[in-house]
């Protein structure tokens, strides 16, 4: 039997799967994948002590999975391109395709989504002239300000109870946040549903929107529907 070598094809494959073999690091691009942000913001942001985030930063960089620009005395770090976006979409959908464990490891994260009927980045994006939809974005209002679903207004989940009154009534709502694995929007739609608002989350959230090709508008948040 002829012993295997290890070739420089393979070698260099493998160089992709050891970077995304770290719960960590997944998590950072997972976060990266709404924003770009500094060292610091990415450490609080993920919840993972600064001098590991910057260590991991390092490796995702070494495989050319982020990249950075300096302002100033900050450097700010983000997806290397939208390609690193959408495999990170594509590897998530593959997962919960294959495991069980991870279904029930976002269930237990998100609660029982299936009852909210999610709507698709697709059927939103055939409804954005719709008078009968509000589209809400429960992120903050920064995050907002550099990129957002055309037309959606900003209530971020802090102030959402406060500012029902602003909402019409008599409209479908639906409520998106970062991207799938993000609790905010689930949490908003339920609140919404509880004081009598006919309410749904996004699918996937914001990434998921971007990964299907749809534009984002820029600007100052939208205050009101």
């Amino acid at each position: 039997m002829t012993e295997f070598r290890e070739e420089p094809i393979y070698r260099q494959l493998a160089r992709i799967g050891r970077t995304l073999a770290s719960p960590v690091r997944l998590r950072l691009l997972d976060v990266l994948d709404q924003r770009e942000r500094t060292v610091e913001q990415l450490s609080e942001a993920a919840d993972i002590p600064l001098k590991n985030t910057s260590a991991q930063l390092q490796q995702l960089r070494a495989a050319h999975l982020v990249t950075s620009r300096r302002d100033g005395t900050r450097i700010y770090y983000r997806l290397a391109d939208e390609r690193v976006s959408r495999f990170l979409g594509e590897l998530q959908d593959f997962a919960a395709e294959r495991l069980a464990d991870l279904r029930e490891a976002v269930s237990e994260h998100l609660g029982e989504v299936a009852v909210l009927e999610a709507v698709t980045a697709e059927e939103l994006a055939g409804r954005l002239t719709d008078p009968d939809i509000v589209i809400v974005d429960v992120r903050s209002a920064a995050d907002h300000a550099l990129g957002h679903v055309p037309g959606a207004v900003s209530v971020p989940l802090a102030e959402l109870r406060d500012r029902l009154d602003e909402l019409p009534g008599d409209v479908e709502i639906v409520a998106y946040c970062g991207g799938p694995y993000c609790v905010v929007s689930p949490e908003a739609v339920r609140l919404l549903r509880d004081h009598g608002f006919r309410a749904r989350p996004l699918d996937g959230g914001l990434a998921r929107w971007r990964r299907t090709g749809n534009r984002l508008q820029t600007g100052s948040p939208l205050s009101g529907p």
